[in-house]
């Protein structure tokens, strides 16, 4: 055994982290290994990069825009090229950051892919899968590796990206085909035509986002054709060949679709490559690994939290899990996760975001003839004298027979800034009075769900 520590976690991304620094905040001694970058994928090749370039991606519209508020250019255009540079630096930064805390919070980093040796040890190895170069031993074990990219089983899938990948490119081709229905291939198409690419989006399934609000996610769909995305409904592709940047696909109606690029966006599925959980015996279900309320697994003294298994795999959420997994462990607290209300957001354009139930879900739990829906769809006022750009949609979805708000959805500019502040009233079962009560804000976006009838 060369080092002891009280707990060792597996990986440095959002719910490691805070996980760590928790436990280490209670007096506990906390090594944390990561064979990778620090800060996970939601820093280093997710949600931070790539809001960064959906915010680029943006001036396209301000550009067009611009003339109407008698803004004149000559030859602007948007250098992807030097924005993926910026955005990379940019990770770099944060990655120095959260290294630097981690030292200040009194977390050992230990560079290295780990592997179960045992129940209480981990074996180190420099590269994923390669021979153990040292031992780390611990009382305790949270397991919180992420999740990776999914590529489709089809002939030439190699020859697509996967997220993770476009952060790595130089620029990006003149056409290219994205592949999926789900948040990140929305945000991507979204950012690919505000760069000046063209885009066609092949969906599996009639309609985009699955498990969102049907109407919200119509909304988006029109706004994304307005932008310029053109969507392939109940396609897939079948065959992908040639060679990156002349590629062309297959699909399963007998399309033959070229292009310079391909984004796989299908899914990801937990990391839980070479980690060795058959030696320990943890279960899992699926893909992902089974925990109680408090984030542990069969085996007593090992845990999970975050993408690993697969819940809600959102940053925000996988955070709280590690918090609350070293609050109960380290702090004396008996802390569980609440995964009843949470808030999401996708960033594409228009933005959209929601908390609690969407339309058909409340149904389903109350009875239509309970539910009562409220919304106003309209054109905001940044578009009003350039008359381009998708209209807003707010949506309030109430229990009839209390007025209890039990939905709240949103499309358009600043969509997730506005949701996040109504999840606090919802989250203390505000009523749809205490909205009216609300003197609105005007002119605003929000002061839509204050006056709403």
């Amino acid at each position: 055994m060369e080092k002891s520590f009280d707990l060792i976690v597996l990986g440095a991304g959002s719910g490691g982290l805070a996980a760590a620094k928790r436990a280490a905040s209670y007096g506990a001694k906390v090594a944390i290994v990561e064979g990778d970058r620090v800060g996970g994928t939601c820093v280093i090749r997710g949600c931070v990069p790539k809001k960064l370039l959906a915010y680029g991606s943006l001036y396209k519209d301000h550009i067009e825009a611009a003339p109407s508020f008698g803004v004149c250019f000559s030859n602007a255009h948007i250098d992807a090229g030097i924005l993926l540079n910026n955005v990379r630096t940019e990770v770099d930064r944060l990655n120095a950051l959260h290294i630097s805390n981690l030292k200040k919070s009194g977390v050992e980093l230990i560079s290295g892919w780990g592997s179960f040796a045992s129940a209480h040890c981990i074996d180190l190895a420099k590269e994923k899968g390669g021979p153990s170069i040292r031992q780390i031993c611990g009382e305790s074990i949270l397991i919180a590796v992420g999740g990776r990219p999914s590529r489709p089983a089809i002939q030439g899938a190699s020859l697509g990206w996967v997220s993770d990948e476009m952060f790595l490119q130089k620029s990006f081709p003149e056409k290219v085909v994205v592949v999926g229905g789900g948040y990140i291939a929305c945000e991507f198409s979204s950012i690919l035509t505000g760069l000046g690419i063209s885009v066609t989006q092949l969906v599996r399934g009639p309609h985009l986002l699955r498990g969102f609000d049907h109407e919200l996610s119509l909304s988006l769909e029109n706004g994304m054709k307005e932008y310029g995305v053109d969507f392939l409904f109940e396609t897939v592709p079948t065959l992908i060949q040639g060679s990156r940047g002349d590629i062309s696909l297959s699909t399963n109606h007998a399309e033959e679709i070229s292009c310079g690029g391909v984004l796989l966006a299908t899914g990801r599925k937990p990391f839980l490559d070479n980690l060795r959980l058959d030696s320990v015996g943890i279960k899992l279900a699926g893909e992902r690994i089974m925990i109680d309320n408090h984030q542990t697994t069969n085996v007593k003294n090992i845990f999970a939290v975050g993408d690993v298994t697969d819940r809600i795999n959102l940053t925000p959420v996988a955070i709280d899990e590690g918090r609350a997994f070293a609050d109960h462990l380290y702090g004396g607290k008996s802390r569980k996760v609440n995964y009843d209300l949470v808030a999401s957001a996708v960033f594409s354009y228009p933005e959209i975001a929601t908390v609690g139930l969407s339309e058909d879900k409340a149904k389903k739990l109350y009875g239509s003839e309970n539910i009562t829906v409220l919304k106003s769809c309209f054109r905001p006022m940044s578009k009003a004298l350039s008359k381009k750009g998708s209209k807003c949609l707010l949506k309030l979805v109430l229990d009839k027979n209390s007025e209890e708000i039990i939905g709240c959805h949103m499309a358009g500019e600043n969509a997730a800034e506005i949701i996040q502040m109504a999840a606090i009233p919802i989250g203390m079962k505000a009523k749809k009075s205490d909205f009216d009560n609300t003197m609105a804000l005007h002119p605003s976006i929000a002061e839509e769900f204050v006056t709403m009838t």
